[in-house]
């Protein structure tokens, strides 16, 4: 073998070769930061991917960015709140990528219980729902594949995020189930864990811990979310999205109930 040949996959195709023709994929907060790199990720490898999300206008400009791609895009606006929507958009889902997030940075004593409602029914409940949704279809044809874009967070605590953190320690546990009740159906079920993404979230989370650490955003970014990261730098939206791609490709058939985690050596302290 060559310096610059592929390592072959279990199919005899090149392992960095995804082809996902024939397949619809849903991928949920699709308008924009990894929901939208993972969408035209997965369009540009054959899928019909079916980009859920409330922002309308944000959803109509990634089927512009998606046009030419081998595969298709349908924009779905859809609120996750509203939960029986969501199981019901999940049906006859091949790849199911549950990525869409919010989040809020407060002392748990300030922390509005609204919104905590909020995040944990958008981040695990409606979660719950889609995997639920997709899981028939998946059975009966005896293929599957869940990704769910969680975080470092789900492995590892931060003050001021109840929660956020609470919703990814929760769907890291959904996913181990969602992996062991899939296995003997060939459906995997695992989370991609990366640390702080360069994302509109992480932006607004940039001046939020501003203002709870009273210090300027720059140190915010250099003190406070790459602290305890070995690689300072943020991870791109598109780094991410090739580890929800490797997931679903022939390689990782074997690659069940587990984390990929991508936070540049955050959790080898």
């Amino acid at each position: 073998m060559t310096a610059s040949s592929a390592h072959p996959g279990p199919l005899g195709a090149p392992a960095s070769l995804l082809d996902l023709g024939g397949r619809t994929a849903l991928v949920t907060g699709a308008a924009g930061g990894i929901g939208r790199a993972c969408a035209l990720r997965l369009a540009a490898a054959g899928a019909k991917v079916r980009a859920v999300d409330r922002d309308a206008a944000g959803l109509e400009t990634l089927a512009d960015q998606a046009r030419g791609l081998a595969g298709t895009l349908e924009p779905h606006v859809l609120d996750l709140t509203d939960l029986d929507a969501a199981e019901l958009a999940a049906a006859g889902t091949d790849v199911l990528v549950n990525n869409a997030g919010l989040q809020l940075v407060r002392p748990i004593e300030e922390f509005p219980p609204d919104v905590f409602h909020t995040v944990l029914t958008v981040m695990l409940e409606a979660p719950f729902r889609l995997i639920r949704g997709a899981l028939p279809h998946m059975y009966g044809q005896g293929w599957g594949r869940i990704v769910n874009v969680s975080s470092v967070h789900g492995l590892r605590a931060s003050a001021y995020k109840s929660a956020y953190v609470a919703a990814k320690h929760g769907l890291e546990g959904l996913s181990k189930t969602a992996a062991l009740e899939g296995a003997p159906h060939g459906v995997t079920s695992n989370c991609v864990n990366p640390a702080y993404v360069r994302t509109p979230l992480v932006e607004q989370q940039l001046a939020d811990q501003s203002r709870a650490h009273g210090i300027p955003e720059e140190r915010v970014l250099a003190e406070v979310l790459l602290q305890d990261s070995a690689v300072k730098r943020l991870i791109e939206p598109e780094e991410v999205a090739e580890a929800v791609a490797y997931l679903c490709g022939p390689q990782a058939s074997f690659v069940t109930g587990t984390s990929l985690v991508l936070d540049g050596g955050w959790t080898a302290h």
